[in-house]
């Protein structure tokens, strides 16, 4: 197996251990096994297991956005880039399940708090599509005067239960019912 295959194998055995097991249920000898390496040749990649929790969220992170952005235009009125993001990623999501369910986890984790607190405050790059749409609105005020934090939650919250729910099987998305989920999650921040 070449050098970069057997990186490539060690980041989707950790993503699909983690996915399915939790952090703590994934522990490097797990994730050996799985990509059919031995233990020592994780570590000829990363670090250690911290390392290789946040490379690979930045990974998912980076196969994001380029699909999210794909035909979104930064000239077009603040509501139909709000939908055009939020359905983008919804679609990602119930596509990709398991690296929905790496992101949950990632999210929800000691891990995630850094992360999120670092974006929050603008002292992390990338991917801030997202956060600049929500810091314009400020200027056009066409957005709830609420704080970034809130109008992160109102936006995500629900579209984070809803592709849980549809890859558990609790509710089908088509594209109909993924637009009025995107349009509701609008209709929470707009004034």
């Amino acid at each position: 197996m070449a050098k970069s295959d057997k990186r490539d194998e060690i980041v989707r055995a950790a993503l699909e251990l983690i996915a399915g097991h939790g952090f703590h249920g994934a522990p490097m000898a797990m994730i050996a096994e799985r990509a059919g390496v031995g233990a020592g040749t994780i570590y000829r990649y990363f670090e250690n297991k911290d390392v290789l929790i946040n490379e690979l969220y930045r990974e998912i992170e980076e196969r994001i956005y380029p699909v999210i952005t794909e035909g979104y235009t930064p000239e077009k009125p603040i509501r139909e880039r709000f939908l055009h993001l939020g359905t983008a990623l919804l679609r990602y999501f119930i596509e990709n399940p398991l690296e929905f369910r790496y992101v949950e986890q990632f999210h929800n984790s000691p891990y995630g708090v850094v992360f999120r607190r670092d974006k929050l405050l603008g002292k992390r790059e990338g991917c801030d599509v997202y956060r600049e749409l929500f810091e314009e609105r400020v200027a056009r005020q066409v957005m709830k005067d609420l704080p970034l934090v809130v109008l992160f939650a109102l936006s995500f919250g629900p579209l984070l239960t809803v592709a849980r729910d549809h890859i558990l099987g609790f509710v089908a998305l088509d594209d109909l019912l993924i637009g009025r989920t995107i349009e509701a999650c609008w209709d929470g921040i707009r004034r």
